[in-house]
């Protein structure tokens, strides 16, 4: 017998991306943020849930895709990871489905960062392709931060490598 994943799915953009259901608490429809000065671009507020203050992440800064316009926002896939919750912003939900944990495939390499650092592998759906979702690379801002130095610096080189040859 295949050892079978239940996974919420979500849309992100073009994206369809997944998630393991044991990890997802709820979903809600938009709730109001309140924000938070100076915390990273991909904080997109506070929410308060019964009473529970939750960071809710901006899904899509996180994946470098363009703000969402238009219609009533993003829905919110409550989420827990170690004990703590966090809501992660979607454009909209899909369904639950259950998916052979041997057909997970890894990451293509055309999968560019930061989508490439924060996907897990890859389900073949019938008429699309399912990103697996790392919620706790999602959630790790130090991670990112590293990350977001480490592309700077790479193009600060290749900027000064292509100024060198000019010169």
């Amino acid at each position: 017998m295949s050892n079978t994943v239940q996974l919420c799915t979500f849309r992100l953009g073009e994206l369809s991306l997944g998630i393991e259901v044991g990890r997802v608490q709820e979903v809600l429809r938009y709730q109001q943020m309140t924000t938070v000065p100076m915390a990273s671009s991909s904080i997109a507020g506070l929410i308060n849930l019964r009473g529970q203050i939750v960071t809710a992440v901006d899904l899509r800064q996180r994946f470098g895709l363009p703000a969402l316009t238009g219609g009533d926002g993003p829905m919110n896939v409550v989420v827990r990871v170690d004990g703590d919750i966090s809501s992660l912003l979607v454009d909209e939900i899909g369904d639950v489905v259950e998916i052979s944990a041997d057909d997970l495939e890894p990451s293509p390499p055309t999968l560019r960062s930061p989508a490439r650092d924060l996907v897990r592998g890859v389900y073949q759906l019938p008429n699309d392709l399912l990103l697996l979702l790392d919620v706790a690379q999602v959630l790790d801002f130090d991670a990112a931060r590293a990350v977001q130095r480490d592309e700077s610096a790479a193009n600060f080189q290749t900027t000064t490598d292509c100024n060198r040859s000019l010169s």
